[in-house]
């Protein structure tokens, strides 16, 4: 797949910016806080509809302005697709493919796929598992769209729930009772209420556990195979995906069954605290090193290094899934990598994706990489080419 042209509108920083790219490699050049990782950010908004920056639309939407916009043209081997995403500073973003509507976000997922790395990543393996979460959704989003809706569908019900949970634990009741049993016993609407919401939160969240088990299936030997070649094979990476609800077998029954046991088992806990604490919001996503926590081991070096074969097991993955190269977006990693991670990643590369990289200085390419790839400097939210 192709990115021929991308057009920002009130988006950010960006007033009205039309950019053509024509190499297989572009490299934005320009000071920090010009707007660079602002184009990559459109990118990534076209193909997931998240952005790992930010979490609210009125955010990307320039100061005093109602409406942001982002446009662009991809080819594919299926054809050409222009893709438009407007985001509303008081209101909802809406979607159009080709010049029509989309109704549902999800029928727009999956036409641009491309992989995300900034410095912020280094977050997987030194931050907490939410960040791992989010990580591997993203990446789901991407190799089965319908999960977008799967997930908004369990944290719906997720927040209804603890809503619930907490209305209840603030009741004068709530006091009197000293076990689950009582809970359930009580007459009224309180225990079928929780009842319903007990059997929504284990339908939705076994679909979301269940594909998050067959994603890190697939994703851990090919992130494993990378690693290997980057390290010279002295290091040893695993992923395991540990959810909250024990799972010996992916039979969605048999997740139910355990989710739902799990929820009696913490009950008392969960009345005390006034939230939900089984579920797929509390996952693990463990990375090792030769059997040592990741985030534990070693220097940043090899954390960067488990993080690059990642990313690269990201690209590699979907390529598969889709039958096309992603995109990649490299957002000022270059000078966080030392020069032998840096040309992994750059052989890696090579003319397979189309690559959007940013950078504050050209000192990191060599002249091969800079004769193949279209320069655009980038300052005060215009692009200008290099002439």
């Amino acid at each position: 797949m192709y990115l021929k042209t991308l057009n920002l509108r009130q988006f950010r920083n960006y007033q009205d910016q039309n950019v053509e790219f024509n190499a297989a490699k572009t490299i934005l050049v320009g000071n920090n806080a010009q707007g660079k990782s602002n184009l990559l950010e459109a990118v990534e908004l076209l193909a997931t509809l998240r952005s790992h920056r930010m979490t609210r639309d009125r955010d990307l939407v320039q100061e005093g302005e109602a409406i942001a916009q982002i446009n662009a043209t991809l080819e594919r081997q299926t054809g050409v697709s222009d893709l438009t995403l407007t985001l509303r500073r008081n209101g909802r973003r809406s979607v159009a493919l080709n010049g029509e509507s989309i109704r549902r976000q999800m029928d727009f997922l999956g036409v641009l796929n491309a992989v995300q790395f900034s410095s912020l990543d280094l977050e997987l393996v030194r931050g907490g598992p939410e960040g791992r979460r989010n990580w591997l959704d993203t990446l789901l989003i991407q190799l089965e769209p319908v999960y977008a809706h799967i997930l908004q569908q369990y944290n719906h019900v997720l927040r209804q729930r603890n809503a619930f949970l907490k209305k209840t634990q603030d009741a004068p009741t709530n006091q009197q009772r000293q076990s689950p049993q009582l809970v359930e016993n009580t007459p009224g609407a309180d225990s079928s209420e929780l009842a319903v919401w007990d059997a929504q939160l284990a339908t939705t969240g076994t679909r979301v556990i269940r594909r998050r088990d067959r994603a890190i299936q697939r994703l851990a030997p090919i992130a494993t195979a990378w690693h290997a070649s980057i390290s010279g094979s002295t290091e040893v990476l695993q992923i395991n995906y540990v959810p909250n609800i024990p799972l010996e077998d992916n039979h969605p029954e048999e997740v139910q069954q355990a989710f739902l046991a799990k929820i009696q088992q913490r009950a008392i806990a969960e009345m005390h605290q006034g939230t939900t604490l089984v579920g797929p919001h509390r996952d693990e996503i463990e990375l090792t090193i030769n059997q040592t926590p990741a985030r534990q081991y070693g220097s940043q070096g090899q954390q960067r290094t488990l993080v690059l074969a990642l990313k690269l097991a990201e690209l590699q993955l979907i390529e598969e899934v889709v039958k096309e190269p992603p995109l990649l977006l490299l957002d000022d990693v270059l000078a966080e990598l030392d020069l032998s991670r840096q040309n992994q990643l750059l052989d890696a590369i090579q003319d397979r994706f189309q690559t959007l990289i940013t950078t504050t200085h050209l000192g990191s390419f060599d002249s091969q990489w800079l004769k193949s790839s279209q320069i655009l400097f980038v300052k005060a939210g215009e692009i200008i080419p290099n002439l």
